[in-house]
């Protein structure tokens, strides 16, 4: 102030005061003209302690020189400060001293100058630069900045939230505001950004994917939920602008697991005396708050999702504890009760539960009971009934099964005499002294019986006992006594509203409302009178009723049919009277208030006329009913057969659809046991093709044996006789010369085979080197089985050597046995003593030929095990490729048969050397040697290409 004191001070000197606006024209000008930082920061220091007093002086001469130092002095944090304090005492309409000059206030109003100089600020375009302001940390920058910017959003909403909206970063720079340690900063950042979210949806968005919900969910928390202060509020109000008519919000905060840290909110323990006024406040925020994620004017599914969650995380529960708790405020409890009512209606699991709750009382009553006995007590307050009423509705809202639990209260079978029940509290209000007791009444009757055609018909069988000594009457009946006594109009209204529900849909018990024959001249009375427009209300209800009972008439009664009730209506009342009445209904004002939404909400008590379920149904019903009325009996004859052949062809048709379903089903369960069976089919195949495989090669190793035993046999047979007459007999040289022949011819067919299976072995191997190449350092464990495979390759090496020796010593037993055979032979006739010994000899020889044979069977078993082993070894190196497993399956069975032959061959190769050497003993012409040698020869050639393949 010692500049101003500076500038006002020379004026005084001359004793002239300057005026204000002089003053502030001149700190305009130092503003603008000095050169020294302190002398503007002093000058804005001044317009600012003025911009109170001379708003509108310092509004029109200063503000450009403001936004200039906003721009310019943006090092200096005072001086920004002091023009952005001064800039929201222009704008803002919240002004102290504004009293002060009367003349001023006379001249123009405040709040026009506040959306003037909103106004100018805008048109500046300095909503930018005021957003890139805000990310200053210090104190006397960001609050006056959070001020403004609050300010100009409330003075011109959707232009500022626009501009944020497409400034980089502008809602990220607001939403670091929650973040700041200073309290002041963030509660005002609270304000901001619930003037910042007002019906922007895209900024709602914007703000909940920067993480708002985490943050304003541990503020309420740190502030102690429902006990805190004005900031739990302000938090609770900004959520809502971010859930309320806002799918998208609603799905991310359900899928985020917020929903569960609500439930805290609702715990507000046993003592609920001494509620302070902020404590009802948050809590009736905290309550609005549920009722945004489960209204109904909400998406189906999203309400539902969220239901369920509400369920499962137990706040379904707390909610019920605090509807039945004692000490609760009456408003926390109405809006507890609405709460409730929402969470429940349409979900069958949380109206299942809502229907077990029972009251804390003794005994225990169901707190449905409990809600009913307030709803039809006409010392509550209006609104707690309203909202008991909603609850109820919202209980049996497509819910069937609390339908039948309510009608079968009312049930003869099922009355318990002992404790109140639903059904008495409900017939108990319907026949009530107190009219809106009676239209709550009849309203929560007919939601038992919405779009529920078998609890209609049970209904009918309810019995009422109206006085000692008389009969009984029925519920339906009741009702339309009532209805002729002239009750006050809101009783009337409601019973006529249940008795069309009733009937509605409904041709039996159209049937009952018709078989008493006062009820239809009752009905065309009340229709054809002249009376005040709160009378034309029922008036178009009884035209309603009335044809209802046309259009569902089945005709049973001969009085009453279709045909002559129209000509009823067209002789007392006329068609165009009728349709005047009818359509008077819809036209009411307060019909189009109870259409707008299911709650029902009423300025007063009177105004209680219509229920939102009941205009739908009205509106359905207008049309058909207009239509029935103006149509002839022809037509309806014509429409009565047009219903039964559709409703045949309907029956026809399900009937066919039902036999489509089964055969559907039973395709499918064929489908399913042919492709398992397929599946069983190829492994059976696959299984019999293995055993075909094994067993022809048993029966090859069979006939082999078999053959090979038959020559020893007969080998042994022909030395014998031979030995007798110079060892051999003639029949047996013929019969050896015809097995070496045999003999031949095999081992050509064995060369050919075995010749293929080197081609294949080659073709394999190269493939299988192919593959090891393309998997050679897949894996440590490839080389760990690769060298298992080596070593049971050494140890095969070691076998076939095993296996070659004992063939070199099955030759060497060979050719011991020739030798003696030709020593026998040779002999100038021996005596029988030598032939004998040399026979023992002979069998000696040809037990340790079986002894050797022996030990080359179990010399193969054990190189068939170490086979296997192998495979065992290659199987599970297979799991790197599958093909590679094929082709090493391939090259080892082609190996295995490669070595059966070879083995057969080098057996048949010594027999036939044997027998020849023997036949040209006893002087039968043989091949030569040179043959032999080249057949020996070839088979050595075989052996080194087994024994390269066994190198490979």
């Amino acid at each position: 102030m010692n500049f101003l004191r500076g500038v006002m001070g020379g004026q005084q000197s001359s004793g002239v005061q300057p005026s204000g606006a002089e003053t502030i024209q001149k700190l305009c000008d130092r503003v603008a003209s000095s050169t020294l930082l302190e002398d503007r920061r002093d000058a804005v220091r001044a317009l600012k302690s003025l911009s109170k007093k001379y708003r509108l002086e310092v509004g029109t001469q200063a503000m450009d020189h403001l936004l200039n130092v906003l721009q310019t002095d943006r090092s200096d944090s005072e001086i920004i400060g002091y023009a952005l304090d001064t800039l929201y005492n222009i704008v803002s309409n919240d002004m102290e001293e504004a009293a002060e000059s009367e003349e001023e206030n006379q001249q123009v109003q405040t709040e026009d100058l506040g959306v003037q100089f909103t106004e100018l600020f805008m048109k500046q375009e300095n909503v930018t630069l005021l957003l890139s302001i805000l990310e200053e940390f210090d104190f006397h920058v960001r609050w006056p900045g959070v001020k403004l910017l609050t300010t100009l959003l409330k003075q011109q909403g959707p232009q500022v939230q626009q501009i944020v909206l497409v400034s980089p970063m502008g809602v990220s720079r607001l939403m670091d505001l929650l973040d700041d340690s200073r309290e002041v900063i963030r509660n005002d950042g609270l304000l901001l950004l619930q003037q910042l979210t007002k019906g922007n949806a895209a900024i709602q968005k914007i703000v909940a994917f920067e993480n708002a919900f985490e943050r304003l969910l541990d503020i309420i928390t740190e502030e102690g939920n429902s006990d805190g202060g004005i900031v739990v509020e302000d938090c609770l109000i900004l959520l809502q602008n971010l859930l309320k008519y806002n799918s998208s919000n609603q799905n991310f905060f359900k899928e985020g697991s917020y929903i569960q840290r609500m439930k805290p909110w609702f715990e507000v323990g046993d003592d609920n005396s001494g509620w302070s006024a902020q404590k009802v406040t948050n809590l009736h925020l905290m309550l609005q708050l549920v009722r945004v994620l489960v209204s109904p004017v909400n998406p189906p599914g999203s309400t539902s999702s969220c239901q369920k969650v509400m369920y499962q995380c137990g706040l379904l529960q707390q909610l019920c504890i605090i509807l039945m708790a004692t000490g609760v405020p009456a408003d926390i409890l109405t809006e507890t009760i609405n709460t409730v009512s929402e969470v429940i209606r349409g979900s069958q699991i949380n109206q299942d539960y809502f229907a077990s709750v029972n009251a804390p009382s003794n005994p225990p009553r169901p707190a449905i009971v409990v809600l009913l006995m307030s709803m039809v007590n006409e010392r509550q307050p209006f609104v707690l009934r309203c909202a008991v009423l909603y609850c109820f509705q919202c209980f049996l809202y497509k819910n069937q099964k609390g339908q039948a639990e309510i009608v079968a209260t009312l049930l003869p079978s099922t009355i318990d005499a002992t404790s109140l029940s639903a059904g008495q509290m409900l017939c108990g209000g319907l026949f009530s002294t107190d009219s809106l007791s009676n239209w709550c009444a009849a309203v929560a009757l007919a939601h038992a019986l919405l779009e529920n055609s078998t609890q209609k018909e049970q209904l009918l069988r309810v019995q009422l006992a109206t006085s000692i000594g008389n009969p009984p009457v029925s519920l339906l009946q009741q009702c339309t006594n009532i209805l002729s006594q002239g009750s006050k109009v809101q009783t009337r209204v409601g019973l006529l509203m249940l008795l069309c529900t009733w009937l509605s849909n409904c041709p039996i018990a159209v049937t009952h409302f018709l078989h008493n024959a006062s009820n239809v001249p009752f009905l065309t009375a009340q229709i054809s009178e002249n009376l005040g427009e709160e009378e034309q209300l029922v008036q178009g209800l009884c035209a309603l009723l009335l044809g209802i009972c046309i259009y569902y008439n089945d005709s049973s009664l001969e009085n009453n049919t279709k045909e002559k009730l129209k000509q009823l209506i067209e002789k007392r009342i006329g068609k165009e009277i009728f349709i005047e009445k009818l359509v008077f209904i819809t036209k009411h004002e307060y019909y189009s208030k109870a259409a707008q939404k299911p709650q029902p909400s009423f300025s007063s008590p009177d105004h209680m006329m219509f229920d939102h379920e009941f205009t739908k149904l009205v509106k359905e019903l207008e049309a058909v009913i207009i239509k029935a009325v103006y149509k002839s009996s022809e037509e309806d004859k014509k429409e009565e057969e047009v219903k039964k052949s559709l409703e045949q062809h309907d029956n026809i048709v399900s009937h066919y659809k039902n036999v489509i379903r089964e055969q559907d089903i039973q395709i499918e369960e064929l489908k399913q046991s042919v492709s398992s069976l397929q599946a069983k089919n190829e492994q059976f195949q696959t299984t019999v093709s293995q055993q075909l495989a094994q067993i022809q090669q048993h029966k090859d190793q069979y006939n082999i044996l078999k053959v090979q035993l038959g020559k020893e046999n007969q080998h042994h047979n022909t030395h014998n006789s031979n030995a007798q007459v110079n060892g051999f007999q003639p029949e047996e040289v013929n019969r050896l010369k015809e097995e070496i022949e045999e003999l031949k011819k095999q081992q050509d067919l064995l060369k050919g085979e075995l010749s293929e299976k080197n081609v294949l072995i080659q073709n394999l191997s190269s493939q299988a080197g192919a593959q090891i190449g393309q998997v050679t350092g897949a894996s440590e464990e490839a080389a760990e089985l690769q060298k298992d495979m080596e070593t049971l390759r050494s140890q095969l090496i070691v076998q076939s050597s095993e296996i070659n020796r004992l063939q070199t010593e099955r030759l060497e037993l060979l050719q011991k046995l020739e030798a003696n055979a030709t020593k026998t032979a040779s002999g100038d006739h021996a005596t029988e003593p030598k032939n004998n010994e040399h026979e023992e000899k002979l069998a000696n020889l040809l037990k340790e030929l079986n002894s050797t044979k022996e030990e080359l069977k179990t010399v193969s078993e054990e190189k068939a095990s170490l086979k296997l082993e192998l495979d065992s070894a290659r199987s599970t190196a297979a799991i790197l490729q599958d093909e590679k497993q094929k082709l090493t399956l391939e090259v080892i069975e082609s190996k295995k048969e490669q070595d059966d032959l070879l083995i057969l061959l080098a057996d048949q190769d010594q027999k036939i050397l044997s027998l020849k050497n023997k036949l040209k003993e006893l002087g039968e012409q043989v091949e030569d040697e040179d043959d032999l040698e080249s057949g020996d020869a070839g088979d050595e050639d075989d052996l080194d290409e087994d024994g390269r393949e066994d190198d490979i």
